[in-house]
Parts: C-alpha cells; sequence; structure tokens
C-alpha cells in the first residue's frame, strides 16, 4: 500500500489550538462497522453505548514537561520569556530539548529531538536554567539525539520545575500554565509520555462513574507516549514502515479485567496497541513496536474512541485497520464538512 493512500484535506482553522472549558463537551462521531454508517453526538453520551460486560481500557501515562529551553554553554545569554509566541524561532545560542524517553539505567541519559540540530554536534553542552547540564552523546538515525544530563539531582523534579509541556508543533501558541492540568487525562498516574493520550482528555471522573454505573469494567494499562506514536512515517510504502519501540505495562489485575470482558472498548490507539502486543504474545511489561495498519487481525479489541489524527500517520493507519480504510477516510470527510475540532484538543470518534 501507498502511504499517500491515507491522506485528507483538513483547512487549518479545524485545528484546535484551545482545549474547550468542559472536557466532555465535546463532539463524537460514532462510526459503526458492520453498517457502514455513521451519526453525530455528543461525548456526554459515550456511556450509552456501554453496558455490562464491557471494559473501557485506559493508558494512565502522565505526561512530564518534556520540552527545555537552553543555551549552548559558553554562548552570551539571551532572555527567553516563558511565553514567547516565537517559540520555533532560535535565536543564536538558543537550544530546544525535546525529551524523548530515559535510555540508561540510572535514567540521566535520554533520547531527545535537538534543535537546532544540525549546529549541535556530539560533545556539545547545553545549559537549562541555573542548575541543570547535558551534554549531547551521540546521534540517532531520524537526527534524534542521546544528550546526558550532568549532575546527580532529582531530573524529574528539574522538568517539573523548568520544563515546558510538550504542546504538538500544530498547536501553534506557547503553552501556558493551564496546559499542564489540561494536556493530561483525569486518570493518569504514571509518569513517562511526552504527548498525551488524546482520546481520554474528554473524560471527567463524572462521565468514568457514569460509564461504570452502565456496568462496564474500567481497566488502565501504560503505555508512555514517545517517538513512535507521532514521529512521521518516512517510508513511502505502508509496508515498509517501522516504528520507535515504546514502553508498556500492564498489571495483573488489569490483564484479567480485559481478559474477561465481553468487550474491550480501547481508549485510544496507545490503549490498542498496548493490548494487542499483550494479546499477541508479547509480556505484561517491555517494549512494543507494534504497527497496525489495514489487514492486521485484532485479537482482543471490540471497539475503539479516538481523536482525530494527521493525514499519513500510523495513528490514522490503525484507524483505517479497525474501521475499514474506506470507511474511516469518508468518515473524516464527513467531520470536515460538519466542521468538527481536529487533533489533540479537538473531538473524537467512537468506532463500534
Amino acid at each position: 500500500m501507498d502511504l499517500a493512500e491515507f491522506d485528507y484535506q483538513l483547512p487549518d482553522d479545524l485545528i484546535a489550538q484551545e482545549a474547550l472549558p468542559d472536557r466532555a463537551a465535546s463532539r463524537m462521531l460514532v462510526v459503526y462497522r458492520r453498517e457502514g454508517r455513521w451519526e453525530d453526538r455528543r461525548f456526554r453520551d459515550l456511556p450509552e453505548f456501554l453496558a455490562a460486560g464491557d471494559c473501557l481500557v485506559l493508558n494512565d501515562s502522565r505526561v512530564f514537561p518534556a520540552r527545555l529551553l537552553g543555551r549552548r554553554a559558553g554562548v552570551k545569554s539571551l532572555p527567553i520569556g516563558k511565553n514567547n509566541p516565537k517559540r520555533r524561532e532560535y535565536l543564536s545560542g538558543e537550544v530546544e530539548v525535546f525529551l524523548l524517553r530515559p535510555v540508561s539505567p540510572d535514567g540521566r541519559d535520554w533520547e531527545a529531538l535537538v534543535h537546532p540540530g544540525r549546529k549541535m554536534r556530539t560533545g556539545e553542552h547545553v545549559r537549562f536554567g541555573d542548575g541543570l547540564e547535558a551534554e549531547i552523546v551521540a546521534r540517532g538515525e531520524f537526527g534524534e539525539r542521546t544528550v546526558r544530563f550532568l549532575g546527580e539531582g532529582d531530573l524529574f523534579a528539574e522538568f517539573e520545575r523548568i520544563g515546558h509541556v510538550p504542546l504538538p508543533p500544530y498547536i501553534k501558541r506557547a503553552d501556558r500554565p493551564a496546559d499542564r492540568q489540561r494536556y493530561q487525562t483525569v486518570y493518569a498516574r504514571e509518569t513517562g509520555s511526552v504527548a498525551a493520550p488524546t482520546a481520554g482528555l474528554h473524560f471527567t471522573p463524572e462521565i468514568l462513574d457514569a460509564c461504570r454505573t452502565r456496568g462496564a469494567e474500567t481497566a488502565y494499562v501504560t503505555l508512555h507516549v514517545g517517538l513512535g506514536t507521532f514521529q512521521p512515517l518516512h517510508a513511502g510504502r505502508v509496508e515498509d514502515v517501522r516504528l520507535h519501540s515504546e514502553s508498556y505495562r500492564v498489571t495483573p489485575e488489569n490483564a484479567a479485567k480485559i481478559q474477561a470482558a465481553q468487550r474491550v472498548v480501547a481508549v485510544g490507539t496507545t490503549s490498542v496497541r498496548t493490548v494487542e502486543s499483550m494479546w499477541r504474545g508479547g509480556a505484561p511489561a517491555g517494549e512494543t513496536a507494534l504497527f497496525i495498519y489495514p489487514g492486521f487481525e485484532f485479537r482482543r479489541i471490540d471497539a475503539l474512541l479516538t481523536n482525530f489524527h494527521l493525514p499519513r500517520t500510523s495513528l490514522l493507519l490503525l484507524v483505517c485497520a479497525f474501521a475499514g480504510k474506506e470507511l474511516a477516510l469518508a468518515a473524516y470527510r464527513h467531520a470536515v464538512a460538519e466542521r468538527y475540532r481536529f487533533y489533540s484538543y479537538g473531538d473524537c470518534m467512537l468506532v463500534v
């Protein structure tokens, strides 16, 4: 399959730049696979689609402030405002380090994207604020770097102190304090993601309670969202794509709930990849680079709640694999025509 087959036209003004004040106020396009149709609903209607025997699977990974602004060591310092709207423009000496995941046993070596990458060579140092410094120690295949943080302090405490919320690049504004809470699910517990599992952003405690009242179980899995989820696909042929691996974990209690369910309703593509990785012979914890595209045989997922995704991405291909390519892309065209809000802070789709 040609990756170009998984494209669609989206006006820029449909890309949501702000979260709605009410998490549960989003629209929800319900797609019926067997009937080949859809209907326009609201996310608040989700409990109506659940019943006893269902298990709602939620990714409880927590986003941390993974975007660090620093300076090349030895270069004269220039001020960087936290709300600088020109956050993608680099002054002399300014460096952005976008952390992806730890890659050493002591947690001090990190895979990262570094901008401007061409100027930052192995051996260079970057200084962040008044107490944190890192050295670039290696380069990766697709331009990523390995950075080693110096010292012995608590890195996640430093990230929380000086880091910025890693909003996706299609949100054309600087992050704000409110994003620390809003770009996070209400059930996030396990720190490690550099992008939110966005289908879960719509849930409130009240909606979760309503789902349980309908008789549905809730099970939690953890997949830390990294480069494997949001990276551009570099191959022209779908079959040639290879994803970066991401770490996941499912406790025995939650695995038992998923196993016992009559119907498994995955919240988000990361929940799908976690469950399908485990059910295809994987361990309850480890790394997955599972790439799901049309032709994939789903072994445990029966329904999917997901946001609308970028063209030509692994996320869109997963939705096409589950809903059927033609039906999924037709539903996307309907969402564009009806002016749904797209991407991380946008509306959602329920595929049943």
